[in-house]
């Protein structure tokens, strides 16, 4: 993974680094609903039930597509998070929807978390001792950590901002880019 170390225009360097575990996160779970949509069955089956061997059309394109292109632009948010941003409108838009991807992915993993484990619906809902148990160990939390790391970029995001709020005269207010760091 690439993480990129930015100079901001008063001389400090500011790593974006939630933005890029943000970003990776996204791309990692659109890249696992893409296996899922061209067919793939690894997870889907504990985790989608009877939709995962029936796949009617709308599971396909809503549920696997749909979700994996969602994703996509979750990236692409993780990566726009992890640029130093001046704070006018553009950047506080970025930071918004960074902490409403936070808002949404921590709301879904713990409430699911919660019905599950309280048993809420009972026994109005069909889910399987391996759905329950994939559930609770793998996704909730998976979504419980991409709200967290989405959270922390739009967190560290407004922060950089700050240190870059009022370029100076004459200067662009755009962050120059002075190394690469591979991991």
């Amino acid at each position: 993974m690439l993480v990129a170390m930015y100079e901001d225009p008063q001389g400090k360097t500011t790593p974006g680094l939630w933005g890029c575990i943000a970003c990776a996160w996204a791309v990692a779970f659109a890249a696992l609903h893409f296996f899922w949509a061209l067919g793939g069955s690894w997870g889907l089956s504990v985790s989608a039930g009877p939709l995962a061997e029936e796949r009617p059309g709308w599971f396909v394109a809503v549920g696997l597509w749909g979700v994996g292109l969602l994703c996509l632009v979750g990236g692409v948010l993780g990566w726009l998070l992890a640029r130093p941003r001046p704070r006018d409108r553009a950047g506080r838009m970025v930071r918004a929807l960074g902490w409403c991807a936070c808002a949404v992915l921590l709301v879904r993993g713990i409430s699911v978390e919660v019905l599950l484990l309280t048993d809420t619906a009972g026994q109005n809902i069909d889910v399987s001792p391996e759905q329950w148990l994939w559930t609770l160990l793998l996704w909730n939390p998976w979504f419980l950590a991409g709200g967290l790391v989405f959270g922390l970029a739009a967190w560290r995001s407004g922060r950089a901002g700050a240190r870059i709020a009022a370029p100076p005269d004459g200067a662009s207010g755009r962050a120059k880019k002075v190394s690469k760091i591979v991991l």
